[in-house]
């Protein structure tokens, strides 16, 4: 299993139009190979700062398979106006869980 996460940093005054967006692209992430699920979360430090988390079965199906879709088109129109920045993505594998 791969977590993607993302830390979306959006523009003063869209932090709702965001989250909505991202609402609106549960679909996309639903039918998408490979997902087992995601979520979004906000900073309380910095609220215009955002981590998406999604959960892949491979890397492949994130970097290939999503971002070689349709649906990655979509996920970009519904979110991309609202980005300050490009987001800053990584991907990890869980080595130590603990309860």
């Amino acid at each position: 299993m791969i977590t993607e996460i993302a830390q979306i940093d959006v523009k003063p005054g869209m932090e709702a139009q965001f989250e909505a967006g991202v609402q609106k692209a549960v679909p996309l992430f639903q039918r998408a190979k490979g997902c087992k699920g995601m979520r979004l979360a906000r900073s309380h430090e910095k609220p215009q700062r955002y981590r998406l988390f999604v959960m892949w079965e491979t890397l492949e199906n994130h970097t290939v398979d999503f971002r070689g879709s349709a649906d990655f088109q979509d996920w970009r129109k519904l979110v991309g106006d609202c980005f300050a920045v490009p987001p800053d993505v990584e991907h990890v594998s869980e080595v130590v869980k603990g309860f």
